[in-house]
Order: structure tokens, then C-alpha cells, then sequence
């Protein structure tokens, strides 16, 4: 359940960004994810397409990089690095 929650927050984050840049849709997503996250590059993957259904990040890519160093000052932290969006008139 804290992973579905952790998954809803990221996806609430993103609308923003989309909303903020004024873009209609997602089209790739870049996340760092710490080794000690609670969330693994399987469980982002699986849960991806159904947490973004009917939002901006429908049917976007999903580039993970996954850190396997317990120590790192982020190591329980996911990070959105970057958002790549379609332009308002619907061209990337």
C-alpha cells in the first residue's frame, strides 16, 4: 500500500509539471530510484501504466536508473529528474 501511495505522488507531481508548462500529454519520465526506496524498478514498471491511466502520463516512457548504494544521502528517495512533454499543439 505505501508503495501504491508513493506511486500516486510521483504521478501527481508530474500532472503539475505538464499543467504548469501547459502540455496536453507526457511523453517520457526519467526517476532516480535509492536502493532503499521500498519500490523496485519491477514494482515501478508494474505499476506504471495503471497509475497513470487517464492523466497526462498515459502511455509515457519510463526511464529508471537504480541505485544500489544503501549509503547514498538519498538512498530512500525517488527523484524525478526529468519530464518530457508533447507541445500544446500535440507535437514532441
Amino acid at each position: 500500500m505505501h508503495e501504491e501511495a508513493m506511486v500516486r505522488d510521483l504521478v501527481r507531481k508530474i500532472e503539475e509539471v505538464a499543467r504548469r508548462e501547459g502540455s496536453p500529454r507526457v511523453t517520457r519520465v526519467r526517476l532516480w530510484v535509492g536502493a532503499l526506496s521500498h519500490l523496485t524498478a519491477g514494482g515501478l514498471r508494474d505499476r506504471w501504466s495503471l497509475a497513470t491511466e487517464r492523466t497526462p502520463a498515459e502511455g509515457s516512457a519510463l526511464d529508471l536508473t537504480v541505485s544500489t548504494d544503501p549509503n547514498h544521502p538519498r538512498s530512500t528517495e525517488i527523484v524525478l529528474e526529468s519530464v518530457d512533454l508533447a507541445a500544446p499543439g500535440g507535437t514532441v
